[in-house]
């Protein structure tokens, strides 16, 4: 009974995973196909619905009238059978041309086998004996990343739960490097020094939350970021920035970082990073990039022009959780200088003997926030061995191309406004009325087409604000979606709001 709990070399214990795996991917087959609608052999990936579930109140009733931990055991079947009826059928179906609304993709089919293999092995990425081939493909994968990036022989990385925690992991960096070399001053073992009030780092005021986040977990508190205005593009102003730097410095401040953003989370704007890197040289600071988003441009012979410079960073944050289409979740940190990583180096003689590593065996705690972490390079590996650079190059270049198809039709119509023309796969705009309306009006319309086309049409968009009124947003991330059902979406769209003022 008991080799039933795991995958073992036990016939029965083959036949119950065989017979778990097989009815999770018929189940999960089946939700897809019946979000296309009455026509179930339709193949076309455009007629899957982004949601067709319940709204939240009836979702919580349904949800919450089960009892989490029985008495006694219902089993697999039974389970898998209510998961198909009351929890599938309520997730979002990321695969859906319509489900544009985050930063959210969708997961190719050789990602969810290495998940799945991921899954199935348990390895724990801290210390080499808890995960051997693991370990060797990371560093493996790393090294091709830091190629990729423009990084020389000195540079390292390591993956990450995400862009937040790359992020962290950067300004932490960043800041005891400023201490250690302008102080003089050993954070890790005797921490912050008294001068820690006068820290000052520095994004675009359309930046990451994330940025304010790292520096309250890291002891400076959110007035260390100093948010730095855009242009009308959305992308940080270097004059401004040079002014804040020297502002700061003037009043007895220390500067120690600067953040651009590659891809801002609404806009996709890309910072001015060569600018950037030449007033971080200046002014003595460590110059971090924020690429969750835009480091999938690096795949696109015809676009990667675009972050052009991003080899000038001292570190450099990418998520393939977004434009690199992987399982939530997979990130990475990427630095040019390997030695920058000592802060988090400690050594456990249960975990990472130096001995251990003297002789060759490689533990990459000594890297990572986390001690105990997923073997999420496997996913990587196995897309880049799949795909290759043309596939990659065709992926990426057909996300930006229908961003930019869109952005055309829309600024060039008076039924909608824009804002900045996309650099990525993301496009800002709203719908005006048909005839002249309060701001009000406009922004109550806007989102209540938004809300029409998530609970009526299957339709998952985002929602935004710029200087106080109400956008939406197109986040294009799935390479099957078409110019066609982009104009389908858009006349849709018009049709929503028309009705909207009918009844107005």
């Amino acid at each position: 009974m008991t080799e039933k709990f795991f995958l073992t070399n036990q016939k029965d214990s083959r036949e119950a995973f065989f017979h778990v795996i097989e009815s999770v991917c018929k189940a999960a087959a089946d939700t897809i196909s019946d979000a296309a609608g009455e026509n179930k052999t339709d193949s076309n990936v455009n007629s899957v619905s982004a949601y067709s579930g319940l709204p939240p109140l009836d979702l919580r009733r349904l949800l919450n009238s089960q009892t989490i931990l029985p008495e006694e055991g219902k089993g697999f079947d039974v389970i898998i059978s209510k998961m198909t009826t009351d929890i599938l059928p309520n997730l979002v179906r990321t695969v859906s041309p319509g489900y544009m609304a985050h930063l959210h993709s969708p997961v190719l089919l050789e990602s969810l086998a290495a998940e799945l293999i991921i899954s199935i092995f348990n390895q724990s990425m801290d210390s080499w004996d808890q995960s051997p081939a693991a370990t060797e493909i990371e560093v493996l994968v790393i090294k091709e990343l830091c190629r990729l990036f423009g990084y020389g022989e000195k540079s390292d990385g390591v993956f990450t739960s995400g862009g937040s925690q790359s992020n962290t992991t950067a300004i932490l960096l960043a800041r005891d490097y400023l201490c250690k070399t302008k102080l003089k001053h050993d954070v890790k073992k005797l921490g912050l020094p008294s001068e820690y009030r006068k820290f000052k780092m520095y994004a675009s005021e359309v930046s990451h939350f994330s940025m304010e986040k790292s520096a309250h977990l890291l002891g400076l508190g959110y007035t260390a970021v100093e948010k730095v205005p855009v242009d009308k593009q959305r992308k940080m102003d270097a004059e401004k920035l040079e002014e804040l730097i020297k502002k700061d410095i003037s009043a007895g401040f220390i500067p120690f970082c600067t953040a651009v953003t590659i891809g801002t989370t609404d806009y996709g704007s890309i910072d001015p990073v060569k600018e950037a890197a030449a007033l971080c040289k200046k002014y003595g600071m460590w110059l971090h990039a924020d690429a969750a988003y835009g480091s999938g441009l690096i795949m696109s012979q015809n676009y990667k022009s675009r972050i052009d410079g991003i080899n000038l960073c001292d570190s450099i944050t990418v998520d393939f959780h977004k434009m690199f289409l992987q399982p939530i979740s997979c990130g990475a940190l990427l630095i040019k200088n390997a030695e920058n990583f000592s802060p988090l180096e400690l050594h456990a003689d249960y975990l990472n003997r130096e001995e251990d590593e003297e002789d060759g065996y490689i533990n990459l705690v000594g890297k990572s926030l986390q001690t105990t972490r997923r073997f999420d390079a496997l996913k990587i590996w196995t897309s880049f061995q799949v795909r290759g650079q043309k596939g990659w190059d065709n992926i990426i270049n057909t996300c930006v191309e229908n961003a930019a198809y869109v952005y055309e039709k829309l600024s060039c119509s008076t039924d909608f406004e824009t804002i900045s023309k996309p650099e990525i796969s993301s496009v800002v705009f709203r719908i005006l009325p048909s005839e002249k309306k309060s701001e009000a009006f406009t922004d109550g319309m806007n989102k209540s087409i938004r809300r029409t086309l998530l609970h009526k049409k299957g339709v998952v968009i985002g929602q935004t604000v710029d200087c106080g009124r109400v956008f939406l947003k197109f986040t294009l991330l799935n390479p099957s979606v078409t110019k066609e059902y982009l104009d389908q979406l858009l006349t849709l769209i018009l049709s929503l709001r028309d009705e909207y003022q009918a009844q107005s």
